[in-house]
């Protein structure tokens, strides 16, 4: 005699098995997916960084900030690019870890020259009555600073962040090539 009670049982376990198999399969394929997606937006965007109009603005914008010529910077073309490599960056849609693998050092280097000794961004902001100008590139200046906190341990990091630092960031960069 059938048993169709446990026929049916097993056909529905089974079923079941299937579906969260399948959900499981599909879960996976679109992580991949967005991982893929991010990886090429980023090594996009490096090839923009690298590029020669972001070549030259990064020339002028460093000549000016090593100059202190803190009046003659009109050019906000870098500073707009990490604006958006950051709202990418904050939304999820570029992984965190590519971003700081290749745009840390200049992120941390920029900001903190835009800061420091003048604030510019405080003073574009305040000329501009908008205290969100360049909000996203401030988070993720922020969020590259906390990874390299992580990654290298309060000690190391204390170390890293000095003046001679960001000068010779901003000096290699005024000696940029056109490509």
């Amino acid at each position: 005699m059938v048993d169709w009670f446990n026929i049916t049982l097993w056909s529905v376990g089974g079923t079941w098995a299937l579906v969260v198999g399948t959900l499981a399969v599909m879960y996976w394929q679109t992580r991949e997916a967005q991982r893929l997606n991010s990886a090429n937006a980023v090594m996009a965007l490096r090839e923009r960084f690298d590029g020669q109009r972001m070549r030259a603005a990064r020339r002028h914008l460093a000549d000016r900030l090593l100059r202190q010529a803190h009046d003659d910077i009109a050019n906000v073309e870098v500073v707009s690019f990490f604006e958006l490599v950051g709202a990418l960056t904050h939304r999820k849609v570029l992984d965190q870890d590519l971003v700081w693998e290749a745009f840390g050092t200049w992120v941390e280097g920029y900001y903190t020259a835009l800061r420091k000794p003048v604030d510019m961004i405080a003073q574009l902001r305040t000329t501009l009555h908008d205290p969100l100008v360049f909000h996203e590139f401030e988070w993720l200046y922020d969020h590259l600073v906390a990874i390299d906190r992580k990654r290298l341990g309060p000690e190391v990091f204390a170390q890293t962040e000095t003046a001679d630092t960001v000068t010779g960031l901003l000096r290699r960069e005024v000696a940029l090539e056109a490509i």
